[in-house]
Parts: C-alpha cells; sequence; structure tokens
C-alpha cells in the first residue's frame, strides 16, 4: 500500500521489481521469518492479471497500466517465497475503492459500471458494506485468487468499515432503508456488524469450497472492546475498537471457526496507560477459541530518536517475545514492515538471528483444517559440489491435494538425537527445494559425526515421520 515495502516506487522495470522481491524475501529469511504477508489489492485493484479489477496505480504509476514487460508479480512473488520454504499470505483490503477521492480509476474499475456500489468518507471512497451486490463482488476477487493462485492463505487487516471522522456520519443510510434485513433504525450498528460478519462467513466458505487447505486470516486493530463497554472487553480505553468503531466482531468470527487466525496488531508498548500490550496479548490470548493466535509487534517503532524513551532500544521488542513466548495459546509473532529491518535497528537484527530466530520454525499446524500427516520424503542421496555437498531427496507422491508436499524440514542431528517440530534445535532450514546445500566447513564440525534427517511439511505443515538418517562420507 501507498509503495510502502514493494515497489518501492511505481513504474519500476519488471527486473527491478523481481529484484526487490528477491531482496525482501532474502532479508525475511535471513532474518528467521517463516511467512511473508503481502498486499495484492490495496484499492479495489490488483498486483496480477485480473479480469475483475484493473491493474493497481502502485505497480506502474496509473490504475490499470500492466507491468513493462509483462510478468505476473503474485505468481512470481509466490514462486519465490516457496522456494525459500516461507508461507505465502494474500493480502487483502475489502472495501477500499480510493485511498484519496482525487485519485483517477480506471475505465473498467467495477465501480464506474456500478457507482451506486461506493461512497465517499474523508479524502477516501468505500464499498458500501452494506450493499449485498459488494459482498458478491468481493467474494468473486477472492475466489478468483484462490482458484488460479497457490496462496497458503487470504489475509485481511483492520480496515473494514473506515476509523470514523469527528462529527462526520457514515454514509449509509439510503443503504440501510433499501436492505436493512429486519433492523430498526436504532441498530444501525448491529446491521453494519452483521454487513461485515456475512461478509466474512461468506468468504470463509469460498475459500474452503475452493482449496480447503487455504486459510483465511485477519489483522484487526488490537483492541476488540474496551471493558467499560463489555465485561467481557479488555482493561483499555482505547479511542476506537473493532466492535464499536470498525463494526468487525472478530471474536465471533473466531469462535464461530469462520476465520482460521487472528493476529492482532498489538503496536504498543507494555506498560502503555490505555492500551498496555501485557494486557492485550493475555486477553488475545484467552479469546483464541482454539484457533491459531499470532501477536502483530511494531519493528516501526524502533527508533533511537523516539520520544517514547520505551522505542529507543531493542528492549522494548525482544520483551515483548519474550512474554508472548510465556503465554499459553499464542503462537507467534507478525511484524510491521518488512522495509524498516533493512534500516539500521539499534542491533534488533542481529539480536533476531543470534538469539531469538536463532533456529528456524516451522509454522504451527492447523488440525481443524487437516491433522493427517505425509509420508516421509525418500531416496536421499549426497553429491559433492563446489564448496560442499549437496543433499537431495524425492518428494512423497499423492494424489491427496492436502497432503502434497510443501516444504521440507531439514535436520541435523547426532547418532541417538530425536527430532521433531517441537524441538527446532537441530532444525537447520525449510526448504521448498527437493535439494539442501551444505558448506564444506559444516560437514564434521569438531569432528563429531552429524547425521541428516529430512521430513514432509504438507500444505497445513503437518509433518511427516523423519527420511532414514544418511551420513556424509569422507
Amino acid at each position: 500500500m501507498a509503495n510502502i515495502d514493494w515497489p518501492s516506487n511505481p513504474g519500476l522495470s519488471d527486473e527491478k521489481q523481481k529484484e526487490e522481491i528477491i531482496n525482501l524475501l532474502n532479508m525475511n529469511k535471513k532474518n528467521g521469518m517463516n511467512a511473508v504477508i503481502v498486499q495484492i489489492r490495496p484499492s479495489a485493484d490488483a498486483f496480477y492479471p485480473s479480469e475483475l479489477e484493473p491493474w493497481s496505480k502502485y505497480l506502474m504509476g496509473k490504475q490499470g497500466e500492466a507491468p513493462k514487460p509483462f510478468y505476473d508479480p503474485l505468481a512470481f512473488f509466490i514462486k519465490e517465497a516457496h522456494k525459500r520454504g516461507m508461507e505465502f499470505h494474500a493480502w487483502l483490503n475489502p472495501y477500499r475503492v480510493k485511498n484519496d477521492t482525487l485519485d483517477t480509476l480506471a475505465a473498467s474499475n467495477i465501480v464506474n459500471q456500478h457507482p451506486d456500489w461506493a461512497w465517499n468518507y474523508g479524502k477516501k471512497m468505500y464499498f458500501d458494506p452494506g450493499n449485498p451486490h459488494v459482498r458478491d463482488f468481493v467474494t468473486s476477487v477472492v475466489r478468483d485468487i484462490v482458484k488460479r493462485y497457490d496462496v497458503d492463505a487470504i489475509h485481511f487487516d483492520d480496515y473494514f468499515y473506515p476509523y470514523r471522522i469527528a462529527n462526520q456520519e457514515l454514509p449509509d443510510s439510503t443503504t440501510f432503508k433499501k436492505y436493512h434485513r429486519g433492523f430498526a433504525p436504532h441498530q444501525i450498528d448491529d446491521w453494519r456488524r452483521d454487513n461485515v460478519d456475512l461478509i466474512i462467513q461468506q468468504l470463509s466458505k469460498a475459500i474452503k469450497e475452493v482449496k480447503p487447505w487455504v486459510k483465511f486470516g485477519i489483522s484487526p486493530f488490537g483492541v476488540w472492546r474496551n471493558k467499560k463497554d463489555d465485561p467481557d472487553g479488555s482493561n483499555t480505553s482505547a479511542g476506537t475498537t473493532n466492535y464499536d468503531g470498525l463494526y468487525a466482531d472478530i471474536i465471533l468470527w473466531q469462535r464461530e471457526g469462520w476465520i482460521d487466525y487472528t493476529l492482532p496488531q498489538l503496536y504498543w508498548r507494555i506498560g502503555h496507560p490505555t492500551v498496555d500490550f501485557n494486557e492485550l496479548a493475555h486477553w488475545w490470548a484467552r479469546h483464541a477459541y482454539g484457533r491459531s493466535m499470532y501477536i502483530g509487534q511494531a519493528v516501526y517503532r524502533l527508533d533511537k530518536h523516539s520520544k517514547i524513551p520505551n522505542w529507543r532500544t531493542p528492549a522494548e521488542l525482544t520483551n515483548q517475545i519474550n512474554l508472548i513466548r510465556s503465554i499459553p495459546g499464542l503462537e507467534g509473532s507478525a511484524w510491521f514492515s518488512s522495509k524498516h529491518f533493512a534500516r539500521h535497528l539499534e542491533g534488533f537484527r542481529k539480536e533476531l538471528r543470534k538469539e531469538y530466530y536463532r533456529t528456524p520454525a516451522i509454522v504451527p499446524a492447523m488440525p481443524w483444517i487437516d491433522d493427517q500427516a505425509p509420508e516421509a520424503p525418500s531416496n536421499l542421496k549426497e553429491e559433492k559440489v563446489k564448496h560442499g555437498r549437496e543433499i537431495t531427496w524425492e518428494a512423497p507422491q499423492t494424489d491427496d491435494e492436502m497432503n502434497k508436499a510443501r516444504f521440507f524440514a531439514v535436520y541435523r542431528c547426532g547418532k541417538n538425537d530425536s527430532i521433531n517440530a517441537s524441538n527446532p534445535e537441530y532444525l537447520l532450514d525449510v526448504t521448498g527445494e527437493d535439494g539442501y546445500f551444505v558448506k564444506r566447513r559444516f560437514l564434521h564440525i569438531f569432528r563429531k559425526k552429524y547425521y541428516y534427517k529430512v521430513t514432509t511439511l504438507d500444505r497445513l505443515n503437518n509433518e511427516s515421520v523423519p527420511s532414514d538418517r544418511m551420513m556424509f562420507k569422507q
């Protein structure tokens, strides 16, 4: 969105765009990340060829203009992420049409054919969440992506109904009169929440109908409701909330099983007087309802010149990591945003690489979707190559799409060591390729004999038993 991370500027050549993708993925891999969440539909547009929506202006500078020379950025991004053993979560904004009302829409934009589907609020234009045609259209966009691309998840962030502007009402009274569905005028807030509930439920069903293994995740604003407004709310005093301000009842979606993971944006510090990270991390963990719960962390706030002392050193972020790891029910972190890892971070990158993310991590499985482990790889071989050895293997073959090999986990261990996903000590790498290169200097560390084993990870990260072990010959 707005060229925050990629592409760095509109109008870059295809080679430069690809180079930036490779650099972003390599940096994230080096930092220990196992998934990327990539915006592919910021404003009723597309970072991929689509018959439903025009090319995004953030690619070439003008909505509707394809990359030159032509290529498919989404397909390239997915392929390169998977090659590195990283999941690809396709991030869409469901309702935003224009980030600025002065923006020019391409002639093919659906709003030009159906101007009654959208309204302006502040300086932006949004699809009308109360219009059933909008729900159907957005669902068709998501269905098309899931059908044509090998995405691991569909991802929405916090933008549902727009953040409220003081003294400016939402322009949806006409829509309410036409599509009230039995809600009374004094229940318009409930109607708005129901509008969002309906699209989430519809999208969840559509995704699983096309590809049952594709996850559906939401990264909401960090506060569902304040306790003063709801006894089940958090002990916070947020100025806006998901439920009351954005009409997004995240907890309902999680409880009903319409979404597979929640990733609340807890972009505040531990001990914040009104939105304390500690309070909110525990609150969200208590409301996971058996689904995956990750925490969004704000690497963008780390700045030695920050007006807030907590954000001047990495200690705030590492303390948050330690807190997250101590809370049952929380399964990890996501970071906003990638570009900030490329700047000076007061030693934070080094701490991630040398300590917190020292070993690779396998994305947690989702047993409510699938809990059947795939078969192990077979026919492990070694080959002497320049500067080291190459381990290769054969992927298990199956007609069961759910259990097809997505990634492989490569382990190095002693003769009697046991390996499993919950103990990453021996995990060298997670890769989407059918081979792994071992540098010569790592072949016989300290003259100890090491054995190599490989496991298969299916689309939902269920892990196979290990392959037969292999030790390099002298």
